[in-house]
């Protein structure tokens, strides 16, 4: 793959609890871990609402992309990405979940379900984790 863009970004510090700035510096701010995994948790994102705004933003990039290729409008249209953390089956380590839900107003559930699996195999992050974690998408 050539590839067209490439973002680049660094962490410093203690990991979850350090500190992530971008090349270009739009992103530059602490991380702390959520309470719930034994961290401060507080004003500070992590890397799993990182992961969710990204997938949430290119998953409904593609599903606005699948609706004018079947010419089907999508007016207000939302993507929720929730990424979960948690022991891995292995027992090393951490694994993560995603669920997707979506929100079509105004189009029938067999169109909606269908430009969502459209979406699905269109979307890079879909792309990415398809084989590697538990996906699942809903239609709200």
């Amino acid at each position: 793959m050539q590839a067209v863009y490439t973002a680049s970004a660094t962490s410093t510090g203690e990991g979850r609890n350090g500190h992530v700035r971008s090349s270009d510096g739009v992103l530059d701010f602490d991380l702390a871990v959520p309470k719930e995994m034994g961290g401060p948790g507080g004003p500070h994102t992590n890397p799993e609402q990182l992961f969710a705004a990204g997938y949430a933003g290119c998953f409904h990039n593609a599903l606005k992309r699948v609706g004018r290729r079947n010419k089907v409008s999508l007016t207000d249209s939302a993507i929720t990405v929730d990424v979960g953390i948690g022991p891995h089956e292995s027992g090393d380590g951490f694994g993560l979940k995603v669920d997707i839900e979506a929100e079509i107003p105004g189009v029938d559930e067999a169109t909606a379900t269908d430009l969502l699996e459209q979406a699905h195999q269109l979307c890079p992050y879909s792309r990415a984790t398809r084989g590697n974690i538990e996906v699942t998408i809903t239609l709200a």
